[in-house]
């Protein structure tokens, strides 16, 4: 694994303790773990194997991020107060996302030392997954999943929170100094 590759996993980690203190949701709360997936989207997934068994690995690890991402957004603390949603990770929460990126940073060191390697070589022929490739897309998708599904939930949740609250009416009294000082 390279500096960078690290720095990523520790940024996705930091991203939900950072959420353990309440904080608005905005733009960039949702922007900047997209961005993170983003880049490492484009730095490790070239392209999806389809051959033998492939898409069934993929697919299991895909669904298993989007089942901690749905339980990740459900159990993240939202609301709505003094006219903004604010979200806070609960402890549940957070320790879901340190366990996952943990599995796919452990994973990765693991595979990478010739005794993890060698498991991982003999796991792929007995179950007909083609190679390296397949295990890059699946960690890669389950991260995805996990991030795009508790984003999802966190901000679909936080527009429900602030339905019931609609902008305050402005009085009679506001419009005309309103109109007055426009003049």
């Amino acid at each position: 694994m390279t500096i960078s590759d690290w720095l990523i996993d520790v940024a996705l980690v930091l991203v939900v303790f950072r959420q353990l203190r309440e904080e608005r949701l905005t733009l960039r709360t949702v922007l900047l773990p997209l961005a993170l997936i983003t880049w490492a989207g484009t730095a490790y997934l070239h392209d999806i194997p389809t051959a033998g068994n492939d898409l069934v690995l993929i697919g299991a690890f895909a669904g298993t991020g989007v089942a901690l991402g749905l339980a990740g957004g459900a159990i993240t603390r939202v609301r709505y107060a003094h006219g903004h949603i604010r979200v806070k990770a609960t402890v549940g929460a957070a320790a879901l996302w340190v366990v996952s990126m943990g599995f796919r940073l452990g994973f990765a060191v693991w595979s990478s030392h010739p005794s993890g390697g060698a498991s991982v070589a003999r796991f792929s022929a007995d179950h007909d997954i083609t190679g390296g490739q397949a295990w890059v897309a699946a960690l890669v998708l389950m991260a995805f999943g996990e991030v795009v599904f508790r984003l999802g939930v966190i901000v679909v949740r936080g527009l429900r929170t602030r339905a019931p609250h609609p902008p305050a009416p402005v009085s009679a009294l506001a419009r005309a100094g309103a109109a007055k000082g426009a003049s």
